[in-house]
C-alpha cells in the first residue's frame, strides 16, 4: 500500500471518535457520515461562544472542586470498543467473512462502535493451514474484512504478542525463553519469550511491522506475555539469549518497557493505535513511559468491585472487560456502574457466535488437564449453542455462557449517555473529594465525578447496599430522562448509577 494512502486512511479513522461525539444525539446511536474525516469539533467548528461556554464551565469546576483522585483532559479517545469474533479457531475450515459479517458490522456501526479488535482466531498460530501466528488464517478473507470495517468508518486492531509464542512452532528457539516460563491451557502451549532476547526481538519486530503494512489495519492489540518483576520467582535463571541491559526492580520492568516503547513508536509512526493487555488488573511498570493508548483489564479477576478499585487510578485510557468466566455481575447495568465514574467504558463482545467448537477439533493437542477452564467453557458454550443456535448470545471466551439478549441494547443505552461526557476537549475530575458541588458531604459508598466542556455533567454512583439521598448545590437534569425537569435532590438506589447535566 502507498504510504501516503495508509496515513490518509489512519488520519480519517483517527477522527471517528469526534465524529461519533458530534453526530450522536440523545435519540440516536449512529454518527453522521458527513462528520467522518473532519477535524475534531473543538479545533474546527467551535465558535467563540462555544469556547466561552467551555472555558466558563471549566472555571466553575476549578472553583468548586478542591480535591479528587485524578484530573484528566480528554483527547483522542475512542470509548466505543468491541472485540469481534471472526469465527472458531482451531477449526476444520478457515472462517471467511460474508453477508453475516456485513450485517453484523452494520449493526455495530449503528450501535456507535468506533474500534474493533480481533483476537487470536485471526491468525494461524498452530499452522493448521500453512500460515503462522503473525499472519492471517485467511489472508484474502481478512483483507476483505478490513475493508468492510473501514467502509463503515470504524478502526480495526489485530492480536499480536510481544512475549507469547507457541512452544511447538518450528521457528521457536529455546534460548529466547527463561527455563519453565510458559503454560499450557486450551490449545495454547505457550512460552514467554524474554523481552531482553536479541533473537526474539529480531524475529518479532519486523513481523509486527509487516502486519501493519500488509493488512492495512489500524494498530495492534498486544497481549504482552510477560511476568512482571514483582511476580517473578526469586533467582529465576536468565534465558540463554538474554542481555541484562536495564535496571530491573519490583516497580520497574526495564527490558519489557524498552520493547514496548519500540513497538509503540513503530505503530504511532503509521498513525496507529496500541491496546495493551498486561494480565489481570495490571498496568505495566514503565516508570511513566507511555507504551499504550488503551489498557484492557479484567482477565481472571473474580470480583468486579475489586477490579474497579484496582484499576481506577491506572493511566488512561482503561477498557474494562469483566471476565464472566470468573466474576459474576448482578444485572446488565453493573459493568457500567464500575466503569463510567472513572472515565472508562466496558468492552462489547460481538461478531460470530463463540460456539466452543474450537475445543473439539481432531488432531489438535489440547491441554492435558481435564479440568482446564477454557476447555470447560468451550464445552459449555457448545452445549448451549447446539440446543438453540438462533438465540445464542455468547461471542467470546470472557463472555457469559449462556449470553443474554439484553447485553447489547444495554451497552448502546449507556454509550449514548457516556459519549457526550468525553467529547474532545473535556476536563474530567474523577472521584471528587472536597467540593462545593453538594449540600453536605457525599454519602459513604457514593462516588461523584465531573466532566466539563460546553456542558457540565455529574456522574453519581452508589456502590453501597443501601439507598442514599444527596443534594446538589445547583439544579441538574438526568440525562436518561429527556422529559425530566431540573432538580437538586437525588435518590440513589443501592448499586446504581445516574448521569446528570447541569442546568444552571
Amino acid at each position: 500500500m502507498d504510504r501516503r494512502d495508509f496515513l490518509k486512511t489512519g488520519a480519517q479513522a483517527a477522527v471517528w471518535s469526534s465524529a461519533v461525539s458530534a453526530g450522536v444525539s440523545a435519540g440516536s446511536t449512529q454518527a453522521d457520515p458527513k462528520e467522518v474525516g473532519r477535524t475534531p469539533a473543538i479545533l474546527k467548528s467551535y465558535t467563540a461562544a462555544d469556547h466561552r461556554r467551555r472555558l466558563e464551565t471549566i472555571a466553575y469546576c476549578h472553583r468548586a472542586i478542591r480535591t479528587c483522585l485524578r484530573k484528566h483532559l480528554v483527547t483522542d479517545y475512542l470509548p466505543a470498543q468491541c472485540a469481534y469474533n471472526l469465527g472458531e479457531y482451531p477449526c476444520r475450515k478457515p472462517w471467511d467473512p460474508d453477508q453475516y459479517d456485513e450485517q453484523e458490522l452494520d449493526r455495530l456501526r449503528e450501535h456507535g462502535i468506533q474500534l474493533l479488535q480481533v483476537f487470536d482466531e485471526w491468525n494461524d498460530s498452530l499452522r493448521l493451514f500453512g500460515r503462522h501466528k503473525l499472519t492471517a488464517l485467511n489472508p484474502e478473507g481478512f483483507r476483505r474484512f478490513v475493508q468492510m470495517v473501514h467502509q463503515r468508518g470504524m478502526k480495526l486492531l489485530v492480536y499480536a504478542s510481544s512475549g507469547y509464542f507457541i512452544r511447538t512452532d518450528p521457528d521457536f528457539r529455546e534460548e529466547w525463553s527463561r527455563p519453565g516460563d510458559g503454560f499450557f491451557g486450551g490449545y495454547w502451549n505457550m512460552v514467554r519469550c524474554s523481552p531482553a532476547s536479541p533473537g526474539w526481538r529480531a524475529y518479532l519486530l519486523p513481523r509486527v511491522v509487516q502486519i501493519l503494512d500488509e493488512y492495512e489495519v489500524d494498530g495492534i492489540y498486544n497481549d504482552w506475555g510477560y511476568v512482571p518483576n514483582a511476580s517473578k520467582p526469586p533467582q529465576q535463571a536468565l534465558a540463554k539469549d538474554e542481555v541484562p541491559a536495564f535496571d530491573e526492580t519490583p516497580t520497574y520492568d526495564g527490558a519489557v518497557t524498552d520493547l514496548l516503547m519500540l513497538l509503540y513508536a513503530e505503530v504511532k509512526r503509521r498513525g496507529g493505535i496500541v491496546k495493551l493487555h498486561a494480565d489481570y488488573a495490571n498496568q505495566p511498570q514503565t516508570g511513566g513511559a507511555k507504551v499504550y493508548d488503551y489498557l484492557w483489564v479484567g482477565e481472571n479477576v473474580a470480583n468486579a468491585d475489586g477490579l474497579r478499585e484496582a484499576v481506577k487510578n491506572h493511566s488512561p485510557y482503561v477498557v474494562p472487560c469483566i471476565d464472566l468466566s470468573f466474576a459474576k455481575v448482578e444485572n446488565d447495568d453493573e459493568p457500567f456502574l464500575h466503569a463510567i465514574p472513572y472515565m472508562q467504558f466496558p468492552l462489547l463482545q460481538a461478531g460470530r457466535p463463540f460456539t466452543g467448537e474450537r475445543a473439539m477439533i481432531p488432531g489438535v493437542a489440547y491441554a492435558p488437564n481435564p479440568q482446564d477452564l477454557w476447555m470447560r467453557r468451550c464445552r459449555e458454550a457448545w452445549k448451549h449453542y447446539q440446543a438453540n443456535p438462533k438465540a445464542f448470545y455468547t461471542y467470546g471466551g470472557w463472555d457469559a455462557v449462556p449470553g443474554r439478549a439484553e447485553t447489547r441494547p444495554t451497552h448502546a443505552r449507556w454509550l449514548r449517555q457516556y459519549l457526550p461526557l468525553v467529547e474532545e476537549g473535556t476536563w474530567a475530575w474523577l472521584e471528587i473529594g472536597q467540593s462545593s458541588l453538594f449540600v453536605g458531604p457525599i454519602p459513604q459508598g457514593v462516588v461523584a465525578s465531573a466532566f466539563a466542556n460546553r456542558q457540565m455533567y455529574l456522574v453519581l454512583a452508589n456502590y453501597g447496599r443501601s439507598p442514599v439521598e444527596l443534594e446538589t448545590a445547583d439544579p441538574y437534569v438526568p440525562v436518561a430522562d429527556a422529559a425530566a425537569g431540573p432538580r437538586k435532590r437525588w435518590a440513589l438506589s443501592a448499586r446504581s448509577l445516574v448521569i446528570l447535566r447541569r442546568s444552571a
